[in-house]
């Protein structure tokens, strides 16, 4: 049993690798057709103000799956931090919720924009999302609270 261990952490750690790199290619593509569709614009003098709500969509969600990216790099691949504790899951667990929360937050605040610019009807749909945002810091708060090791 033992024996197989140091194959299958091989296994496991190209696996992350080549997931965290496709990741990271997805994301800078998001961010470089997020600045391409600016430089469009521009250049055929279409609506500015479109494209540039649409280009930070793109990069806020290119920035939080880089970020996902880099994260699986350093802690499944390079294993920059050393063994897993029970407190260096729950900081991991923390670090990767903020990411989430920061990418669905800027995007509800995109979406609002974008919104109120086409129809003010369409309101409902950002304010949801800006809800699961709240919700989302409240459920990591009330977990922190839990989690905590101090008395």
């Amino acid at each position: 049993m033992n024996a197989s261990k140091p194959i299958t952490e091989k296994i496991s750690r190209t696996v992350y690798g080549l997931i965290s790199l496709s990741l990271g290619l997805i994301s800078l593509t998001m961010i470089v057709s997020a600045l391409y569709d600016i430089w469009a614009s521009i250049h055929e003098q279409t609506l500015l103000t479109n494209a540039l709500l649409d280009a930070v969509g793109f990069i806020v969600i290119g920035t939080a799956v880089f970020d996902v990216s880099r994260f699986l790099m350093e802690e499944e691949v390079f294993k920059v931090h050393g063994e897993e504790t029970i407190t260096k899951q729950r900081t991991t667990l923390i670090k990767f919720l903020v990411i989430i929360i920061i990418a669905v937050s800027l995007e509800a605040l995109v979406f609002v924009f974008s919104a109120a610019k086409k129809d003010i009807s369409l309101l409902v749909y950002p304010t949801f999302l800006l809800l699961t945002a709240v919700m989302l810091v409240i459920g990591l708060g009330f977990y922190q609270k839990m989690t905590r090791t101090e008395p």
